[in-house]
């Protein structure tokens, strides 16, 4: 507790000069969780006025292997167009020494939205069964909007690569993962890259920025079924639009198999993006983005295990990540593959 109250008082003293104001600190908490960043809540006095900031600092090792420029950048390109709300950016500090003690790690400063939570697990409260449906029309009508948006309208074209072909350009990336970081041979894995490999779809031309794990949890609610904020960008690139909306409908993301994030059915989320988005989902190229998904997915979850075994921390959320839910990915994955999920996926998008 009292390292906590002193990295608290240290972040006090960084803003206050960030400032050029008096700033002294009220409160202090870490927020647990924190696979690719450690998360504090800050509540700070700035000037004699009340103020909340989200402090976001390096771990020793992480779940996601991200750059925190980039990250920040596509805050403040989000935020600055509008479209999908997102925490304020206030400074980005890439010194590791600026902190004292045991902060010598870089991390990023952001206003704290005050209302709304993330919890998937809040979602299966009797308070909010009567807005789940508004909860879900204006979570994939927000990403529907993202993908309206180029990467030139945005601005992050200026620090994100724009690939040839997107399907190809993921999957050789997190194939490669799976090659670097399987402490294991991965039989379910390799059967579907080589699958994803043969029936590489053409590049669609629609390139958009793609939020890279847009799913429950990641996106902060209120019981009145509204999206206050749509957090973690770590993994954002410009890519092709229908990689978020196949990994948003990941079946990993709703204890319910009927609703897409414990929020609509399927058939409903895909046709709330389709009329935000303008664009048309084709059969065959989503159940490609599908399968990829589940890829994508367990090369995180291999990748976690990895670092759990032989990195820098003994997080649990890694071995968390590493072993349950890489086994539930597989299952996923297989019934992907299956003829008769194919016809399931043509069901659903009739």
């Amino acid at each position: 507790m009292q390292a906590l109250q002193q990295t608290g008082e240290l972040i006090a003293q960084y803003m206050a000069g960030h400032w050029n104001c008096d700033c002294t600190l009220q409160h202090i908490e870490q927020i647990p969780g924190g696979a690719s960043r450690e998360t504090y809540l800050v509540q700070l006095l700035k000037a004699g006025e009340a103020l909340g900031v989200v402090v976001r600092r390096d771990p020793p090792s992480s779940l996601i292997d991200t750059e925190r420029a980039h990250e920040y950048g596509t805050y403040q390109c989000v935020h600055r167009h509008g479209v999908v709300p997102v925490p304020e950016p206030i400074v980005l500090e890439e010194d590791p020494n600026a902190l004292a003690g045991k902060l010598k790690r870089p991390f990023s400063v952001m206003a704290l939205i005050p209302t709304g939570q993330a919890s998937p697990a809040g979602l299966e409260e009797p308070d909010m069964q009567p807005v789940l449906a508004k909860l879900g029309q204006t979570k994939w009508s927000l990403l529907g909007k993202l993908s309206r948006l180029t990467p030139g309208e945005l601005g992050v074209d200026k620090f994100m690569h724009t690939p040839d072909h997107p399907a190809a350009h993921e999957l050789a990336y997190w194939k490669k993962v799976i090659e670097t970081d399987a402490l294991h041979p991965q039989p379910i894995a390799a059967a579907a890259i080589r699958w994803l490999e043969r029936n590489l779809p053409p590049p669609s031309g629609q390139f958009t920025l793609v939020h890279g794990d847009y799913r429950t949890g990641n996106f902060l609610y209120t019981d009145a079924g509204e999206v206050t904020a749509v957090l973690d960008w770590e993994m954002a690139h410009i890519g092709d639009p229908l990689e978020d909306l196949a990994w948003s409908l990941d079946p990993l993301w709703s204890n319910d198999a009927t609703l897409a994030g414990r929020l609509l059915p399927r058939a409903e989320a895909i046709a709330i993006w389709e009329a935000a988005s303008g664009f048309t989902v084709d059969r065959e190229t989503f159940r490609w983005w599908q399968i990829f998904a589940s890829v994508k997915a367990i090369a995180i979850w291999i990748s976690s295990a990895e670092d759990f075994v032989n990195g820098t921390t003994k997080e649990p959320i890694l071995a968390f990540a590493g072993w349950p839910m890489m086994d539930r990915q597989s299952r996923i994955l297989l019934d992907r593959l299956s003829p008769e999920s194919e016809h399931q996926y043509a069901e659903a998008l009739a």
